[in-house]
């Protein structure tokens, strides 16, 4: 593979939906920013896999259901080897558990069929920027949602746990601050990111931050 990001070059990006038309008016739409390239589509999971090995794309915009598996599967085999590459969910079955289930594979953002081709290229620009951050417009409305059960709500103590996580603090510094055991500040963090949907602390951050958890970042930077 050759190096995806050059200095000053546009970035460059697979698409992969199995739908020709969509492809083809995705790639307009991409060919009108200066900052982009299309280097390479296609229409399936096993198609997509072989572009980005052939072509080294900084960033793959992949629809969520293809024939022969599904985006996220894309997203994730991507993710696990190649951690600085943009991955942009674009489907139009944008409901709440396909918006959790694209930031829990490692999706850099999700964006919905009905938006405009331009939210896309904004989307692919974000994500080869900034991949491992979460950008969804329906994102905070989702966890509101998602929040208003009961059973997903944070309890005061996870509240003060989070805070902390913010301030940048680990496991045993949390212990060692809320009097706690260790083991005690680890079930907690480990419950704050069940109920966020989140699988690190950055995604639980930025999740908390956008869905009124948070209302400022600590110095972690997150």
């Amino acid at each position: 593979m050759t190096d995806a990001k050059s200095p000053g070059a546009p970035t460059r990006v697979l698409l992969v939906d199995d739908h020709e038309l969509i492809r083809h008016g995705l790639a307009t739409a991409f060919s009108l920013d200066p900052q982009t390239e299309v280097v390479a589509q296609a229409g399936s999971v096993t198609e997509a896999m072989e572009a980005f090995a052939d072509h080294a794309p900084a960033v793959v915009v992949t629809d969520l259901q293809l024939p022969d598996g599904t985006g996220l599967d894309i997203v994730r085999a991507i993710r696990r080897d190649f951690p600085d590459t943009g991955l942009v969910v674009l489907t139009m079955h944008s409901g709440d558990e396909q918006i959790f289930a694209a930031m829990e594979a490692g999706a850099s953002a999700f964006v919905g069929k009905d938006a405009p081709s331009t939210e896309v290229v904004k989307a692919a620009k974000h994500a080869a920027v900034s991949p491992r951050t979460f950008l969804c417009a329906s994102l905070s409305a989702a966890m509101i949602r998602r929040m208003s059960g009961e059973t997903n709500r944070l309890t005061d103590r996870e509240h003060e746990v989070l805070v902390l996580l913010a301030d940048g603090l680990g496991a045993t510094q949390i212990a060692s601050t809320l009097f706690m055991s260790e083991s005690t500040a680890k079930s907690h963090i480990t419950r704050i990111y069940q109920k966020l949907g989140a699988t690190n602390r950055a995604q639980a951050l930025v999740t908390a931050m956008r869905s009124g958890l948070l209302s400022s970042m600590g110095p972690s930077g997150y």
